[in-house]
């Protein structure tokens, strides 16, 4: 004889990891962000972190290669010069920083300058010489955008990348002028190369 009860589990029900979270990707800080962070950094005097802030908006770089950045890379001579170009780790293309972040990271540049040659631009607490992690910066950038009243959780490291790009589509709309300045090839391009 067949019981037509269903068979009851006693196992627990797992709720999933992202059950009630945001996934797919984040948006751009809007310019009005942009400046009320910096403006906040600036009257704070938190020196280091505005010029991780105006490198990772003005760069494109992506977090792991906005921490993982030296002073060689910024200032090859010991000055920081108007265009510098960076490798990313993920795809080894060029990103270039342009000249818009010179004064917050050249006092940067300057304390660095008088260490060994070498050493990262944004040392962490992991011993000197280190830099800090993606998951400090993340840290970081959380607690900037909480600081101007949005919610930290709408925003992440990839924002910041995004920033700027979106900002230039909206003037220019070209996508193709997006693709090459955060360093990305497109489909056409991979195909013919």
């Amino acid at each position: 004889m067949q019981s037509n009860e269903p068979a009851v589990s006693n196992a627990p029900k797992r709720t999933p990891w992202n059950k009630g979270k945001l996934v797919g990707a984040k948006p751009p800080l809007r310019p009005k962000h942009v400046w009320s962070i910096r403006t906040k950094l600036q009257v704070e005097g938190r020196a280091r972190d505005l010029a991780m802030f105006n490198l990772a908006i003005d760069s494109k770089l992506r977090g792991c290669d906005v921490v993982a950045l030296k002073v060689e890379d910024i200032a090859p001579s010991g000055r920081a010069v108007d265009r510098a170009t960076v490798r990313q780790k993920k795809t080894g293309r060029p990103v270039i920083r342009t000249d818009r972040t010179n004064a917050s990271v050249g006092g940067r540049i300057h304390q660095r300058r008088q260490q060994k040659t070498g050493r990262v631009l944004f040392s962490g607490r992991r011993g000197l010489g280190r830099c800090i992690t993606t998951r400090q910066y993340a840290r970081l950038v959380s607690e900037w955008i909480a600081s101007i009243g949005l919610d930290p959780s709408l925003f992440g490291t990839h924002s910041l990348r995004r920033t700027k790009a979106t900002l230039i589509y909206r003037r220019a709309g070209n996508l193709r002028a997006v693709q090459l300045l955060l360093g990305m090839a497109t489909y056409c391009a991979r195909k013919a190369g």
